[in-house]
């Protein structure tokens, strides 16, 4: 009696001790005899004490960091960038079987592949296309990683780092390119006010009496202000004639 109740006591606890939890957000990377032999799925699993071995495999969407690299773009200009990768386990068994340390592993190609992309653009490119670049980025990350049973869902640069002789060269462009601008805009606003001032004289020349209608406005309005003070300016042609007027 004593002999069964002692077997019943040692099967009672190898039981208990193969039961393995596996949450939700998990994968049980299962091995028999150091052969590998099956994915868990969620919940209470079983697994043969010293027959069998286990590892449990985070499947949840990751964030990895990847720090400041220093770069050159195609056009010569030194840079530093950094960007964050996200990425999730697509299979448990070929991320835990064939990359030691797949997350170490995704950041050291997304540097590698990132200062690649860099050199093949400008500036300009990187700075006004930032996102086409970053999806790039994602493609050949994505297209190497998938061997490794990962899926990377997204790429996003942060930031561009620029020396301090190229911010100041740039802001100097960004003047330069506004002032232009202001002229141009200019030119065109003092275009088009010769324009309609030429179109109207045209019409003033063309329409009998307009233009003194248009002198006898202009008399009123500065009349209109008693501080204006008004200076006629009469021909001498006109004064002769007032001249030999009076000697008559």
């Amino acid at each position: 009696m004593e002999l069964i109740t002692f077997i019943l006591v040692v099967l009672l606890f190898v039981v208990l001790v193969s039961i393995k939890q596996i949450n939700q957000y998990e994968r049980g990377v299962r091995f028999t005899l150091g052969v590998f032999s099956g994915i868990m799925e969620p919940g209470w699993r079983l697994v043969i004490p010293i027959f069998q071995s286990f590892q449990k495999v985070d499947i949840r969407i990751k964030a990895v960091d990847v720090p400041d690299q220093n770069a050159i773009t195609k056009d010569n200009v030194s840079i530093t960038i950094n960007a964050v990768i996200y990425y999730k386990v697509s299979d448990a068994a070929k991320a835990f079987i064939e990359v030691e340390d797949f997350q170490y592993a995704i950041s050291q190609y997304s540097q590698t592949t990132m200062r690649n992309i860099v050199g093949e653009v400008t500036l300009d490119e990187l700075l006004s296309s930032r996102d086409k670049i970053a999806d790039r980025i994602r493609e050949i990350v994505d297209t190497e990683t998938d061997s490794w049973g990962l899926k990377v869902n997204n790429v996003e640069l942060k930031d561009v780092g620029l020396s301090e002789n190229m911010q100041r060269t740039i802001a100097k462009q960004a003047e330069a390119e506004r002032e232009r601008r202001a002229i141009i805009i200019n030119s065109e606003g003092e275009l088009a006010a010769s324009e309609n001032i030429a179109k109207a004289a045209q019409m003033l020349s063309e329409a009998p009496g307009a233009l003194h209608l248009r002198t006898l406005q202009s008399i009123n309005d500065m009349s209109s202000d008693q501080s204006n003070t008004v200076v006629w300016m009469i021909p001498t042609e006109v004064l002769r004639a007032l001249d030999g007027f009076t000697k008559k």
